[in-house]
């Protein structure tokens, strides 16, 4: 077993016994919401994969340590230290080696699930191609993580302050399969529908297995995106939710905000603009996640490797 992995005593047992576990971020704890609402969700996601049949793990960086499942102290100290480092693919061997508090984000997260061996990780969105990145090339790590790393992501589809249309486009080239759930439309985290399709439409966790199961029997390395549209009772207007992505954007470019700040700065401004709202859409949509996730977990379990 890899040096740097640290297993809480749940998700040892639960490898131990064979039972599915689905791995989360950290990131969305510590940059992605306020606390103490933050800690809550984590605490409520990870209870939703329990009752579900499968095993949490929360995954993070804490001295020195890839920590794979964490314990309330940890979830608390993420979401409440204002030093926890947002951590991908290039950051992750600097705060292993400092030994420095971390947050994995979707393309970290991925890294750690497959040197644990866990093949369903669950997140709200993934990053992509960022609006203007003709001229930026701010692009997120997350997909060309996708591209090389074999963990099946479930998520809302790629945050709606991004380019969804280019992020798709980019995870074509890179041979990153995108699947939707209940319909065939890409959605875009706050709201159901983009105006994109998805690649392939798969209802089942048992459909979504078999697919994942033969993508990498084939030997076609690299992550499968699982689109999961927002629960329509939770979804936000879209013309509202685009006029204030608006705005955000705007002011995110006066303000010089850039890299991997822009995105918490964003949802920070959406949240304040749509008086939380947007909040208890992200929180109810990441539960939804959750559940799908652990229902994939699941059936990949029952289904078997080559």
């Amino acid at each position: 077993m890899h040096s740097f992995l640290l297993f809480s005593p749940e998700v040892a047992a639960a490898r131990a016994a064979g039972k599915p576990v689905v791995a989360l971020e950290s990131t969305i704890i510590s940059h992605g919401m306020p606390y103490p609402q933050n800690v809550q969700t984590a605490r409520e996601v990870e209870q939703i994969i329990r009752d579900a049949g499968a095993v949490p793990a929360t995954i993070a960086v804490i001295e020195g340590k890839i920590c794979v499942g964490l314990d309330d102290a940890q979830l608390e100290l993420l979401g409440a230290s204002p030093d926890a480092m947002k951590v991908s693919r290039r950051d992750l061997a600097y705060v292993l080696a400092q030994k420095r508090l971390g947050a994995t984000t979707v393309a970290a997260t991925m890294i750690c699930a497959q040197l644990a061996g866990i093949e369903v990780f669950v997140t709200g969105g993934i990053g992509g191609v960022h609006r203007g990145a003709e001229t930026s090339f701010d692009i997120s790590a997350d997909l060309q993580e996708l591209a090389r790393t074999s963990v099946a992501v479930v998520c809302a589809g790629v945050k709606s302050i991004l380019d969804i249309g280019l992020t798709l486009e980019y995870l074509e080239t890179q041979g990153v399969p995108v699947l939707s759930v209940g319909q065939p439309g890409f959605p875009a985290f706050f709201t159901r529908e983009s105006g994109f399709r998805a690649d392939f439409q798969l209802d089942t966790p048992e459909e979504q297995a078999a697919f994942i199961r033969t993508k990498w029997q084939l030997g076609l390395a690299g992550g499968v995106v699982v689109s999961n549209p927002v629960p329509a009772d939770a979804a936000m207007p879209s013309a509202e939710i685009d006029a204030i992505i608006a705005q955000a954007l705007g002011e995110a470019q006066q303000q010089g905000v850039k890299g991997k700040a822009v995105t918490p700065f964003l949802l920070a401004r959406i949240k304040e603009l749509t008086g939380g709202r947007s909040l208890d859409t992200n929180i109810a949509l990441v539960k939804h996640n959750a559940l799908v996730g652990a229902q994939l977990a699941l059936a990949l379990n029952a289904t078997p490797h080559a």
